[in-house]
């Protein structure tokens, strides 16, 4: 079986990495255009798979795309029109989910001007500019794309809440219920009234209201009937927020608070419940509490102990997530975990899932490839392969020996036109060790300086970077300029190990800032680039980091870029979004320096990227801040990108393309690189 799938799959990845030659350089269309197909998903049973795709008759639209996987499949046929459903008036296809009983849901978003009156994120009085998020339901081949039911209702909920869920709610899978052959449990949740479940009846489209979680609240519930099996609460005690955790003890119904799972938040450990067995009533927990890396312990709610050593680890890595099995005769059971090292991967304790991960691995070396759905008999499973300089081709396998090409993302960019990523650790200031991710310029040979670099740090800033196919493309669109490109995991970045994690409390525009300078410093002594050749862009956070570079003294940059930044800590802080989570966790660990009471100390030029519709970090930021420096760096500029959202499921082509050929002119004519 493994010779036939490896020597099926050598000559698809062939197809896939061989497709639409082209001279170089890239442009920034070709990183700015709709890719041709994401968000792929496969149904529980197998027999139907949805993606999003770009719309065979308007590319510059997207569109919602249906495949039949039952009798006689031949991928290699185009998509019938008829299975193909295109965007209607401003709604935009940004992901998809395929269920059971041929259904499916869709993820859209939509441009809005108008009151929100304290719905969401966004002004409370007056008129806001922002995208609505919305999920509608698919049929059976998508000839019908539809809202779902109204369930709310049946909770007593009032006007001022419906139309705050119409608003700015968010509607999410809970659980398919493998087990079940009709129904699902959904989410709708809005950041005024906590998060309601529903099972929602995929035959009729009947819903039931199961129960519901207040703001501070969470459960984790059974993939076998729907119902909580833990619930996580915040509590303000002291003066203080603290987490607990409820749990049932074997053989009862009531839960019950387990203090050894309790947790006040200004320690930070992580407490996740990640699964429940079934067969000793254990529960598996992923923590921090007792190593930098988060771990997997057995926790006994009968004894309230943990395991004495974890079940499973990883010596340098989180575990993120367990993989249990949905088939009736091992329900439950641990097929493998995934952990995040440079990119996610997923180790297999299973040895017929391992079998298939080692056979795509090996036919295609260098790469990663996930496994993103497959049957309980494991002869249809579907996979992405991807990586940093390999944008996402996507496959299905049959019977364990066949393999079919669903599509490439962006078939008409090649592996060799693109950057060479690199993953390594460098040392801050103070000794701490921080990682870094590099994308060198494409055909750099070892020696060679760049034409210049970027420190390019994350959002966040509790988030990490990824060693994968970024779409925005700013790390490969100047990787193919001759630019190297740095992106520090630094202090305050999640992921990495709590130690880290910690350090950026307090710290923003300062220990933070010292990271990315560091980073600057290490390119310039390992002889990658000039020191007057480096300039900073981040977006977000990063952002925020690109704007405190220009007012700090000493700065290693010629200049800096900022997308969407946070310019003003002292606001932020007062208007810390909308969701009261964020704010418990979060909101006190923002402080530092703050960019817009040291305006009078920009000494490089700086250009400001924003979109109108932004909420998230409004635009105020940006101009403000602009406002002030610019008689001090008439080289600054901002640039207002008008219908662009802060996330990126709310950018459309025409908004990459005019930040890329923007930066670069900026990074060429003002920087001088």
């Amino acid at each position: 079986m493994l010779q036939k799938l490896l020597s099926g799959l050598v000559a698809f990845g062939a197809v896939a990495i061989g497709a639409h030659a082209q001279p170089e350089p890239l442009t920034a269309q070709d990183f700015a255009r709709h890719p041709l197909i994401s968000s792929p998903s496969m149904s529980l049973e197998g027999d139907m798979m949805v993606a999003v795709i770009t719309d065979p008759s308007d590319p510059s639209k997207r569109a919602a795309a249906y495949w039949d996987l039952t009798g006689d499949l031949d991928l290699s046929k185009p998509i019938p029109p008829s299975n193909v459903t295109p965007t209607s008036g401003k709604t935009l296809f940004f992901a998809a989910a395929a269920l059971k009983q041929r259904k499916s849901l869709w993820f859209t978003v939509q441009p809005y001007v108008g009151a929100l009156m304290g719905c969401g994120e966004g002004k409370t009085t007056g008129s806001t500019k922002k995208y609505l998020q919305r999920v509608y339901m698919g049929n059976e081949r998508i000839r019908k794309i539809d809202d779902l039911p109204d369930g709310r209702a049946e909770v007593g909920a009032n006007r001022m809440i419906l139309r705050c869920f119409e608003l700015v709610g968010e509607t999410g899978i809970e659980s398919l219920l493998p087990l079940d052959p009709e129904n699902i449990v959904i989410s709708r949740a809005t950041t005024s009234n906590g998060t309601s479940y529903f099972k929602h009846n995929l035959r009729t489209g009947r819903e039931e209201f199961l129960y519901k979680a207040d703001n501070t609240d969470s459960f984790q519930i059974s993939s076998r009937d729907g119902m909580p099996v833990a619930r996580t609460e915040l509590e303000f005690e002291d003066g203080e927020w603290v987490q607990y955790i409820k749990l049932k003890a074997p053989g009862s119904d009531e839960f019950t608070i387990e203090d050894p799972l309790t947790t006040q938040i200004r320690n930070r450990y992580n407490m996740s419940i990640f699964g429940y067995d079934e067969a000793s009533g254990n529960y598996y927990i992923g923590t921090d509490k007792f190593s930098d890396k988060v771990s997997v312990y057995l926790y006994d709610a009968g004894t309230d102990t943990f395991s004495d050593a974890p079940i499973l680890a990883h010596p340098d890595y989180n575990i993120t997530s367990l993989i249990t099995s949905s088939r009736p005769e091992d329900f439950g059971s641990i097929l493998g975990f995934r952990f995040e090292g440079p990119s996610v991967e997923t180790y297999w304790l299973d040895p017929e899932m391992k079998s298939i991960q080692d056979a795509l691995n090996a036919a295609y070396p260098g790469k990663t490839v996930n496994l993103i759905d497959y049957t309980n008999d494991r002869n249809r499973v579907l996979y992405s392969v991807s990586a940093a300089n390999y944008p996402p081709v996507y496959g299905l396998l049959f019977d364990k020996a066949r393999v079919g090409l669903i599509g490439a993302a962006r078939p008409w960019i090649r592996e060799e036109q693109l950057g060479r990523p690199e993953f390594v650790y460098y040392e801050a200031r103070d000794g701490l060790q921080i990682p870094a991710l590099i994308t060198l310029p494409t055909g750099y040979e070892p020696g060679q300086k760049a034409r210049g670099a970027i420190i390019h740090p994350h959002g966040g800033p509790w988030a990490r970077d990824y060693q994968g196919w970024g779409d925005a493309g700013w790390t490969q669109y100047f990787a193919n300029r001759g630019f190297i490109v740095l992106q520090p995991q630094y202090r305050g970045s999640t992921g990495w190990g709590r130690e880290l994690w910690v350090a950026g409390d307090g710290e923003w525009g300062q220990k933070m800032q010292d990271d990315k300078d560091d980073a600057a410093a290490w390119l310039v002594e390992n002889g990658y680039v000039d020191a007057d050749k480096i300039a900073i862009h981040g977006y977000s956070y990063g952002g925020f980091a690109a704007i405190a570079a220009s007012v700090r003294p000493e700065s290693p940059y010629q200049c800096a870029i900022a997308g969407a930044g946070v310019a003003n800590l002292t606001k932020l802080s007062n208007s810390w979004g909308s969701n009261r989570i964020q704010r418990i966790f979060q909101g006190n660990t923002v402080d530092g320096m703050d960019p817009q009471d040291n305006t009078r100390r920009v000494n490089i030029p700086i250009q400001l990227y924003h979109g109108d519709y932004d909420v998230r970090v409004p635009l105020w930021h940006s101009r403000d801040f602009y406002n002030e420096i610019r008689g001090d760096q008439p080289q600054s500029e901002l640039i207002v990108l008008r219908e662009m959202g802060h996330q990126s499921n709310k950018w459309q082509p025409e908004h990459k393309e005019t930040v890329l050929v923007e930066m670069e002119r900026f990074l060429t004519d003002v920087c001088g690189m």
